[in-house]
């Protein structure tokens, strides 16, 4: 007899969001995966999956057994809806692809993703609402708060610790035992190889604060 399965509602019809629902998809956890987007009904679907509704119209929809999760970049955005919904009952996914590499001896906090191609070393903790991504590495007794972004293909080395709400830019790569702040953007190629206090910029080689009215290059 087959093992009964809820449905999977991806908020954020973005392409993020199709890549948490290919995610999704490679895990076959789900009976049915859709998407709630405030676009909707001018957007009905995400590539092959539907859009249902809007981000406020999932609370009247959800039971007990579907999960939600919450696939939006902005880290800040995106942990206060996950807290919000928390706070409210709602059952929080964690997303795993089953190509990436993950220890046995981490802990990965709900309302996580770790795409395929990532690794996540032993001792490391992953808080509420983090996207390790494509390609990208944390590796061993590293700490990532809450809402933490590390992209595709940057590199942490060990026991590192990034704060709440920061992001780690493409190609990135940080220094082992650095301490990066809250709120901080680390900006795409950088070198981190100091400690970054919160709230700064920091982009090149070696990672400096970027010049006040320069642009943000964190993407």
């Amino acid at each position: 007899m087959s093992l009964m399965k809820g449905r999977l509602f991806i908020i954020g019809a973005s392409g993020h969001g199709r890549v948490v629902a290919d995610c999704a998809a490679a895990l076959n956890r789900w009976t049915d995966i859709a998407f709630f987007d405030d676009r909707h009904p001018e957007l009905d679907r995400n590539s092959k999956w539907p859009v249902r509704g809007n981000v406020a119209s999932i609370t009247e929809t959800a039971d007990s057994k579907d999960e939600i999760f919450v696939a939006i970049g902005n880290c800040a955005a995106r942990l206060a809806m996950l807290t919000r919904f928390r706070q409210m009952g709602l059952k929080l996914a964690t997303l795993v692809h089953p190509h990436a590499s993950v220890s046995p001896d981490t802990k990965i906090e709900c309302g996580s993703i770790v795409v395929a191609g990532a690794v996540v070393n032993i001792g490391t903790t992953v808080g509420l609402g983090g996207i390790i991504n494509t390609g990208s590495s944390v590796d061993h007794d590293c700490v990532l708060q809450s809402g933490v972004h590390i992209c595709p293909g940057a590199r942490l080395a060990g026991n590192v610790h990034v704060g709440d709400r920061s992001w780690i830019g493409i190609g990135a790569a940080v220094r082992q035992g650095v301490q990066i702040g809250s709120d901080v953007v680390v900006g795409a190629g950088a070198a981190v190889v100091t400690d970054v206090p919160d709230g700064l910029t920091v982009v090149g080689v070696p990672a400096r604060p970027l010049a006040r009215g320069q642009d943000n290059q964190g993407s």
